[in-house]
Order: C-alpha cells, then structure tokens, then sequence
C-alpha cells in the first residue's frame, strides 16, 4: 500500500507570477503533508537511503519521527550529523543521492527525502527548536577557511565535539556559494543567516573581510595558538570556452552575474550595484549554475535562451530545476556550442 501512495505535491508559486519576483518558488509542506509523506517510507532495516546520503543523516530514524508527529524529535535525528538541514534540504541533488537509492522508489517515486528534511528545519526555526547539545569543551582553538557549505559545515561538526572555533572569509558576509551563486528564489538568504546564527549560538566566531594568505597566512594562524585548520576556499573561479569575443562588453562569467544579483542585491530597483538589463540573454551551459543565471536574468526582464551542447536527457542540472525553468518560459536550444 505505501509504495503505491504518490508522493505528495510541493506547493509552489504560480509559475506566471514567480517568473517575476525573486521570492522563494517552492513553499514547503505543511505538518499534515510531511506526515503524509512520511508515511511512504518503508523504514527498511538495511536503508540504502543513508547509504546515499554523504552525511549519513538517519534517514528512516528521522523520517519515523515525523509519522509519530514528534518534529523536535525528527530535527534533532538529523542535526546530530547534518549542519545545515534547512539548506540541504533545498539544493542537495536528493534525486541523484538519498531518492536514488529509496526502496520505494523501484515501483513509484521515491520518499520525498529532501522535502521531509526542509520541512523539519524550517519547523525548528519557527518554533525555536534547541540545537543539538555539544559536547564539553576541548580547550583547542581550530581555524576553518572560507565560510561557505565546506566551512560552515566543518565549523558546525567541530562546535559539536567542543572545539573553539573561528572562520575565516574573504566576502563581508558568511555563507559563500549559498549567498552569492544560488538565487533567492532557490535559497532566501534570510534563511542562510537563520543557520550560521545557529552556529554562533554554538560558539563558532567569524572574521570577515580576512584573506587567508594575504591578510593573514596559515603560518600566523598557527602562531596564534590554532592546532589544526581546515581550508575550505570555494570553487569561486569561472571557466570560459576560451572563444573570441568573451571579453566584450554585456558579457557575464555567471559568478560575477549571480553574485552582483544575490549577495550585491542587484535585482532590487534601489540597488547601488550596476548590472545590465537587456531585452534578450543567451546563456551557456546545462548545469544548476546555468539554469541558476538563466531563472534570474528572466527576472530580471530578458527573454531567455539556453544554449547547451548536448540533449535534454544529458543536462546536468537538476530534474527540478530544468521543468521549473521551463514552466517560467525558459527556451532551450540543445546540441548547440558557441563559436
């Protein structure tokens, strides 16, 4: 019976009106879904789904959680190896990790992980859920680089076992990829800022501003009284296709157009940071950084042509993200490359 259950929507803005505005597409479940949703899993005794997981979030312990109706119990079940659930449970790729393995899933769809684990963590944060209790402190100053998803979740496991904790980020604002690449439609970064409060409740201090190698080397940290340092620089670099004419004006590597958009508040009309808005944008590739650029430049008031160098069946991005890029009017020209 629970296998042949569907899974239970996702209740979204209207895909006319959120190609628009910058608010959040999906709107998460209520309790009364979450607990309809959590009835489909199986609670195998060999659960593949943590197998899946990189985190090994106890998937089958959260989620039975969840059917009792104990929220609490079900948030806590997953922030003992999971840092940033709220986060995780909006932009991992569920469908290629955890989903991809449900048992569930080989004769309908699978448990709706991803869903289920947002749903806890936005409940925890709006009743002011406790985190989880750490451990006695250890006395030992460790230094993490960056203040992205690699850092903050390396702070967050650290605080846990009772280490003394500072990261080190080169923007003025915590949280790396997740404020200024993926769009607020994706991610609100009201949200982001809810999780690393979260980590400084837990005693994890930040120094923005700080470029590690310049502003300070890794050879101070040391002599600063630091034991152990965990670099976490990001992938902030873009690629280009090395073809002529990317150095023209009004083109975008999509690092510089996403951060200007969402860590500079771009999209926003009394915005001092310059950005073009065009009537027409083409953008280059099929990944979720693609489809990123492309939601936002439709935002932005451009009609929107996504170009990629190989099938519909072959985009990288995510499942989700491609139907939602098409239902907001998205065109995709595929088996096309720029010259």
């Amino acid at each position: 019976m629970a296998i042949k259950a569907p899974r239970t929507p996702m209740p979204e803005q209207d895909a006319g009106k959120r190609s628009k505005n910058f608010k959040e597409v999906a709107l998460g479940y209520t309790k009364e879904m979450a607990m309809q949703e959590a009835q489909r899993c199986l609670n195998c005794k060999k659960p593949k789904c943590v197998e899946g997981c990189p985190v090994r979030v106890p998937i089958p312990q959260f989620i039975k959680k969840i059917q009792e109706g104990d929220i609490a119990g079900a948030y806590d079940k997953i922030k003992r190896t999971n840092s940033l659930p709220a986060v995780c449970g909006r932009v991992c790729p569920q469908e290629e990790q955890c989903e991809k393995v449900c048992v569930v899933g080989i004769k309908g769809e699978p448990v709706a992980i991803g869903r289920l684990e947002r749903f806890c963590a936005d409940y925890a944060m709006a009743e002011g859920v406790e985190n989880v209790e750490t451990k006695e402190p250890k006395g030992i100053k460790a230094a993490v680089v960056g203040a992205g998803p690699a850092g903050l979740t390396c702070a967050g496991d650290l605080s846990r076992m009772g280490y003394d904790v500072t990261v080190f980020e080169a923007f003025h604002e915590p949280g790396g990829v997740l404020v200024y690449g993926i769009p607020e439609f994706r991610l609100p970064k009201a949200l982001v800022q809810k999780e690393i409060n979260g980590l400084k409740e837990d005693g994890v201090k930040f120094e923005m501003n700080t470029v590690v190698g310049q502003t300070v080397t890794l050879d101070d940290l040391f002599e600063e009284g630091y034991k152990t340092i965990f670099v976490g620089s990001g992938a902030g670099l873009p690629r280009f296709m090395n073809i002529p004419g990317e150095n023209l004006n009004n083109v975008y590597s999509a690092n510089e157009y996403l951060t200007r958009i969402n860590l500079m508040k771009a999209y926003q009309p009394d915005s001092p940071t310059p950005i073009k808005r065009v009537k027409k944008a083409v953008v280059v590739g099929g990944g979720n950084v693609a489809m990123d650029a492309a939601r936002s430049a439709l935002r932005m008031g451009a009609e929107v042509t996504l170009v990629y160098r190989r099938s519909m069946q072959e985009l990288p991005a995510r499942v989700e993200e491609v139907h939602h890029a098409q239902e907001e009017g998205v065109q995709f020209e595929l088996l096309v490359n720029p010259v």
